[in-house]
C-alpha cells in the first residue's frame, strides 16, 4: 500500500477498504443505515437532532416523509436561516415549544451571529414543554457551532 500511495494515491481509500474488508468483514467498511425514527426515539423536547450536512446532502426530503408517517405533516414548521431569520425562528420554536408541533432550523451554519442564542434558547427547553415539541436542526460542519447544543 506504501507503493501504492505514492504511485497512485487516488486507489488508497479503495484499497484499504477492500483490504478490510477481506480481513475484518464487510460491515467495517459499509456505513450503518440511516434510521430517522431511531434517531427520534432517543431524542427529547430538550435535546435537538441535529442534522450535519455534507456537500450535497439534503436531509429535509427524509425529515418530511418521517413527517407524514408520524402523522406530524401538519404541526412542524422549518425555516432556512440567514441574514434576519433569528427572530423568526425563536418565534417559532416558543409557539411550537407549547403548542406542539417540530421545527426545523435549515442551514444554522448560515447564521454564525446568531448561533449564541440558539444556545441560550436551547439551554432554556425544559420538561415542562409540550411532549410534541422537537427540535430539528442542520447545519455544515462549522467550529462556531455551540458545543453545548451538540
Amino acid at each position: 500500500m506504501i507503493v501504492l500511495k505514492v504511485l497512485r494515491p487516488d486507489k488508497l481509500v479503495p484499497a484499504i477498504q477492500a483490504w478490510v474488508t477481506e480481513k475484518m468483514g464487510e460491515q467495517f467498511v459499509d456505513p450503518p443505515t440511516f434510521d430517522l425514527a431511531k434517531c427520534y426515539k432517543d431524542a427529547t423536547i430538550i435535546t435537538p437532532l441535529i442534522f450535519v450536512l455534507s456537500a450535497g446532502s439534503d436531509p429535509v426530503a427524509d425529515f418530511k416523509r418521517f413527517a407524514d408517517e408520524m402523522e406530524f405533516s401538519k404541526k412542524y414548521d422549518q425555516i432556512s436561516l440567514g441574514q434576519g431569520q433569528g427572530p423568526k425562528a425563536e418565534r417559532m420554536i416558543k409557539e411550537f415549544s407549547v403548542k406542539g408541533g417540530w421545527v426545523l432550523l435549515q442551514n444554522c451554519h448560515l447564521a454564525i451571529s446568531w448561533m449564541p442564542e440558539l444556545e441560550r434558547i436551547c439551554e432554556e427547553l425544559n420538561d415542562q414543554m409540550h411532549r410534541d415539541f422537537r427540535l430539528w436542526l442542520t447545519s455544515m460542519p462549522t467550529p462556531d457551532f455551540p458545543i453545548s447544543v451538540l
